[in-house]
This record gives C-alpha cells, sequence and structure tokens, in this order.
C-alpha cells in the first residue's frame, strides 16, 4: 500500500510522457486523482501503512495531511481537461506529467520518516512543480520561476544545513547519529539543546521559506500571479502544506525534549509577523492574483500561531490547514476563470466580473467572505478555535493582535474583491471569447461545499483525524 501511494502517481506520470493522443493525456490528471483518493481512503483506514524498514510511515498527522492533499488534488484534476482545451496552443505532455509527479512528491513528503528522504521529496515537490509556474512562457512567467527555484533553493540549502544540525545534535552527546524521526524522539530528551535550538531555527527558516512565512514569502506574489489557477490552488494548499508537516515534526522533537515552550514563541512571533507584512501589501493591491499570494502568507501565519499558542488552538491551526486549502481553491479558480475573462489581472481593467462571468464573480467574491472568516465557513470556525485557545491559555496580547490584524485584512481585501466583482464591465472584457461552462465552475462548487460544510459539520471521521492529529503534534509522539 504504501509503495502504491507514490508509485502510481508517478507511474501516470510517465505514461503521460509517452501517450501520444492530445485529447486523452489530460483526462489522465483526474483518473489518477481518483484512484489516489480512493487508496488514500484504504491507506486511512489501515491501522499499519509503513515501509523501507520505517523510512516511510503514516502517522496520525500524515494521515490528515495526505487526505487532505489527495482531495484537493482530485478536485483541481477536474478542472485541468477543460483548462487544457482552452491552451490548445500550448504543449499539454509536460503539463500533465508534472501535475502527476507532484502529487506523488507530496504523498512522499507526507509518507517520509526519515530526514533526508523528507528532504528529498520536498525539493522533488518544487522541481516538480516549477514547469507548470512556465505554462504561460510569458517573461514575467519566466522571472517568476527563476525566482521560485531560486529563493526556494536558498530555503532547501538552509533546511539541509539544520538537518546536519540536528544530527550532530546527538553526536555531540555520544549518541548514535540517526536521521529518523522514530530515533530521534526516543533520543530526544538527551539532545544537545544548543544544536537542536540552532537546528530548530534554520529548518524553520529553510521549510518555511516553501511554506510562505514571512520574511522568506518573496517568490510567492510573482508565482502565484504568473501561475495558472489550478496551479496556484496546488501550491497554496498542497505545497505549503508538505512544508508546514515538516516544520511540525521538527516541532515533535523540540516537545519530545522538553524544548516546546522555545519553538513556540519564535512560532508565535513568526505568525504575527506574516500577518503583519500580508496585511500591509493587501492594502490598497492592484493585482488580485498577488493579492491571494498575500492571503496566503497571512493564512501561514496563522497556522504557525496556532500551533505557538497550543491546546485547543492546534486542534484549529490543523483544521485551518483544511478550510484555508478548499478556500483557496474557490478563490484561485475563480480567479482564474475571471482573468482568461478579462484577460488583465488589474483592477484597473477587471471590474463587473459578477455580470461578465456570473457564477465566478459570485463565487469569488464567496471565497473572500470565507477566506476571510466570515460564518458560516470553515475558516470561520477554525480561526475562533484559535482565537479561543489564545484567550484560554491567557495570551490576551496575542489575540487582540490576531483580531486586529484580520480585521485589517478583510478591509484591504475586501476593497479589492469589489473593485474586481462589482461596477459595469468594459466593452474589451466583455468581446473576450471565453465563456463559462459546468467544467470551470463544478471544481469551484465543490471545494466552496467542501468549506461550507466545515463550517457547519464535521464529519466523526474527520473529526477523529483531527484530534488525533493534535494529540500526536501536541506529545511529539
Amino acid at each position: 500500500m504504501v509503495w502504491l501511494l507514490v508509485l502510481i502517481p508517478l507511474l501516470l506520470a510517465v505514461a503521460a510522457v509517452l501517450i501520444p493522443s492530445g485529447r486523452l493525456r489530460p483526462w489522465l490528471v483526474p483518473f489518477g486523482g481518483l484512484i489516489q483518493v480512493v487508496l488514500v481512503v484504504f491507506a486511512i483506514s489501515s491501522e499499519n501503512v509503513s515501509g523501507f524498514q520505517g523510512w516511510l510511515l503514516l502517522d496520525p498527522l500524515g494521515k490528515l495531511v495526505l487526505l487532505f492533499i489527495s482531495v484537493l488534488f482530485f478536485i483541481c484534476s477536474l478542472y485541468v481537461p477543460g483548462y487544457l482545451s482552452l491552451r490548445a496552443e500550448r504543449p499539454t505532455r509536460l503539463f500533465c506529467a508534472c501535475l502527476l509527479s507532484m502529487l506523488g512528491m507530496m504523498t512522499l513528503m507526507t509518507l517520509s520518516h526519515h530526514l533526508g528522504l523528507m528532504w528529498v521529496a520536498m525539493e522533488a515537490t518544487t522541481l516538480a512543480s516549477a514547469p507548470l509556474l512556465l505554462f504561460n512562457s510569458s517573461t514575467r512567467s519566466l522571472e517568476a520561476t527563476w525566482k521560485y527555484l531560486l529563493i526556494g533553493s536558498v530555503g532547501i540549502a538552509l533546511a539541509l544545513l539544520g538537518s546536519f544540525f540536528l544530527a550532530y545534535a546527538s553526536l555531540y552527546e555520544g549518541l548514535e547519529s540517526t536521521l529518523q524521526f522514530d530515533d530521534l524522539i526516543k533520543l530526544a530528551p538527551h539532545l544537545s539543546k544548543p544544536w537542536l535550538h540552532a537546528a530548530f531555527v534554520l529548518l524553520l527558516v529553510g521549510y518555511g521559506t516553501k511554506m510562505g512565512l514571512a520574511p522568506m514569502h518573496t517568490w510567492k506574489p510573482d508565482a502565484y500571479g504568473e501561475a495558472p489557477g489550478l496551479v496556484g490552488a496546488l501550491l497554496a494548499g498542497g505545497v505549503t502544506s508538505c512544508a508546514f508537516l515538516a516544520i511540525l515534526r521538527f516541532y515533535s522533537l523540540c516537545v519530545a525534549s522538553g524544548e516546546a515552550a522555545f519553538a513556540r514563541e519564535i512560532f508565535i512571533f513568526s505568525g504575527i509577523l506574516s500577518m503583519v507584512v500580508a496585511a500591509v501589501f493587501m492594502i490598497r493591491q492592484r493585482d488580485f492574483k498577488r493579492m491571494l499570494a498575500y492571503s496566503s502568507v497571512e493564512h501561514m501565519g496563522i497556522l504557525v500561531l496556532g500551533i505557538g499558542v497550543g491546546g485547543l488552538a492546534t486542534y484549529g491551526a490543523l483544521l485551518h490547514l483544511l478550510t484555508n486549502g478548499l478556500t483557496k481553491g474557490v478563490l484561485f479558480l475563480s480567479a482564474g476563470n475571471i482573468h482568461r475573462a478579462f484577460g488583465s489581472k488589474l483592477t484597473d481593467d477587471v471590474r463587473g466580473a459578477i455580470r461578465r462571468v456570473p457564477m465566478s464573480g459570485a463565487l469569488f467574491l464567496a471565497g473572500f467572505l470565507a477566506i476571510t472568516g466570515s460564518p458560516p465557513f470553515g475558516p470561520f470556525i477554525s480561526e475562533f478555535t484559535i482565537l479561543n485557545g489564545a484567550i484560554g491559555s491567557g495570551k490576551f496580547v496575542v489575540a487582540a493582535l490576531f483580531l486586529l490584524l484580520l480585521a485589517i485584512v478583510f478591509v484591504g481585501m475586501g476593497s479589492t474583491v469589489l473593485r474586481v466583482t462589482q461596477g459595469t464591465p468594459s466593452t474589451p472584457a466583455t468581446a473576450t471569447d471565453f465563456r463559462e461552462s459546468p467544467r470551470f465552475v463544478i471544481p469551484i462548487l465543490l471545494f466552496l461545499g467542501m468549506s461550507l460544510l466545515l463550517g457547519l459539520y464535521i464529519p466523526p471521521q474527520l473529526e477523529s483525524l483531527l484530534k488525533n492529529a493534535a494529540l500526536f503534534v501536541e506529545n511529539g509522539v
């Protein structure tokens, strides 16, 4: 089972390269996404999914993240055939192969219980996603791809250095050196504290770069702004979740070593900083796709802030991982439809989206309300849980800053969204060829429906996964 989860997407990626039919090739992506969801459901229901002498293991945290990534990819994959039919001038072989390879590497990331293998999986995910940013073959997309690779390479190099520091933390104390997480957890109380602290900071900066935490977020505005909408959704919901998972694994080591307080203080600072940076750059933002990038920076900050607060907020952060990713699917796919309808992503050119593309415009507006924490959508429940955890633990200043920054983001993001959706479309906008159809709207409705469901009702099976994952993070085992 553990090998099938990784190998099937990779084999389908090879098939996408070999199949000569341009019409058949795009359908491999939703086919692979469906198979992956089925396999993941079976894997989650199994008690022991492991392999490669413990290097691969599906633990409670991995189960939650893997299920989310599989569902996110499958819904995005439903958008692929219709999208590629509009881009007949662009070659699809590399695009489809990279999407499926990205799924395989994100899966490997969730299963990895070895520092080296996890590092390789994270970098492979980056390399698989880079050609997707270049799909439009414009000067700006080329610049965005190089920035994504360059900044990501610096981040992954720091993560590798942090891994070395972590290994040396055991050698320094005369212990057996190991890179397997299960062994490191057992050794955690005896690791050298200074070397462990240094390793955690480097690993947070390294994987935080992939996650898009401020100030390591500078690749996001360009990458999200130039990537196709479905790629932006996978980056904002999938790749960032993998990086967050890596950070949580290292946080578990700090918990097991008795250094949780040290890590939590850094998490709270990083979370508040990311929210501040996002709030500043979201005000009067003229590019609505870049606005979504800064929204992602904000919500990455919310994730680490919740872990930093701890207790109930840890559960809220893991729930927010789901609700944020699903709602980002609404925003990125609807933004992609609006971009194609108007031929621009600047608010000076895009007005009256609800009139030009009624479904996409309305869904974009609904996605804004959801992502900014408006009830009854899922992000409201997860953010309220984090706030409740902060107040319950006596962190009143953190709670006040959290509310203030959420309010600033709501106002800043709202002004851009309302300029896009309201008003009268220009004559050039109404003359474009793009027209809405079910294949471009159904995936967005699925994302919005799931976000709404999590705001009204969390299924018992998912509730169990969330609680088990939260306990796993809090206890370090």
